[in-house]
């Protein structure tokens, strides 16, 4: 899995919109191991404390995230949480819109790892800063 997510990110090619879903996927996830550790690897890259705040809700808000982004974060949202048994085809073809397809395949490679990764934490309970593997 580290090495999915190392690929993942790599090809995406913008380290901070990787940041901002896995932030995103971590919260909605409940996983306070991953949230932690995003949020502290997205401040080291320089991201606004303002838009960390408002990633929750970033829906509500305009002008604080791109187009790219908030496509990013509505596909992370619906496969993330797949209620419905599908991704919408709206939020697939928004996507779709804004990256190339191979940068697509690599943020759902991104928003994949970290769902995993919550999985992991979450269901082994690890805490904010412990070690990932004990």
């Amino acid at each position: 899995m580290q090495a999915l997510s190392a690929a993942a990110k790599r090809g995406l090619g913008d380290a901070a919109l990787a940041e901002l879903v896995m932030i995103r996927a971590s919260q909605l996830n409940r996983c306070a191991f991953c949230l932690d550790m995003h949020l502290a690897l997205a401040r080291k890259a320089g991201e606004s404390e303002e838009r960390l705040d408002l990633l929750a809700t970033w829906e509500e808000t305009t002008g604080t995230y791109t187009a790219r982004e908030r496509a990013a974060l509505a596909l992370t949202e619906a496969v993330t949480v797949l209620t419905e048994g599908f991704v919408p085809d709206e939020v697939y073809a928004r996507a779709a819109e804004l990256f190339e397809e191979a940068e697509l395949a690599h943020l759902i490679g991104v928003i994949t790892a970290i769902n995993s990764w919550n999985r992991l934490m979450v269901a082994r309970r690890i805490q904010p800063g412990g070690p990932a593997w004990t």
